[in-house]
């Protein structure tokens, strides 16, 4: 069965994110072993220097690394990455294990993204668009297209 991993800074506070969250979770454990792993964000004063930042893009994406296993295929979702489609995950995830790799591993960065670190160990970067998203909500938004992506894989109605 394939792992799936889903690494995320911070913590879901929301109810509302973490019921959405755990309805996807639910239905994909028939397809995947689905894990997230929550790392510690770092607290970002209001008028950070960027210096600052970018020590904290560095610790944070750290503790990232520290969860990345070297047999891992890392996909990084960053506002940078390629543009891509339902289909097209889809087809990464059916693809991703042919070529040897038995467990996938998804980044969402905080509040300010991921760290170049990060970003360089990907194997890929995609993005669900150009605008920024609370990254509770980028989980929600990950979780449910990596169980659309099975559901096409499957040939499933639900796509349409």
């Amino acid at each position: 069965m394939l792992n799936i991993r889903i690494l995320v800074v911070g913590k879901i506070k929301e109810k509302y994110f973490r019921n959405a969250l755990d309805e996807y979770l639910k239905r994909l454990s028939r397809f995947a072993k689905i894990e997230i792993i929550e790392v510690k964000d770092e607290a970002t004063p209001e008028k950070a220097s960027k210096s600052e930042n970018l020590e904290i893009l560095q610790t944070e994406g750290g503790r990232l690394l520290d969860k990345i296993n070297n047999r891992d295929f890392v996909i990084a979702l960053a506002i940078e990455g390629k543009l891509i489609t339902s289909p097209d995950l889809a087809d990464m995830i059916r693809e991703i294990p042919l070529d040897g790799y038995s467990t996938i591993d998804f980044v969402i960065g905080g509040s300010l993204g991921l760290s170049n670190e990060i970003k360089n160990r990907a194997n890929a970067k995609i993005s669900f668009g150009r605008i920024t998203l609370p990254h509770q909500l980028a989980r929600v938004l990950l979780t449910e297209q990596i169980y659309r992506s099975f559901m096409i894989n499957e040939g499933s109605p639900y796509h349409k």
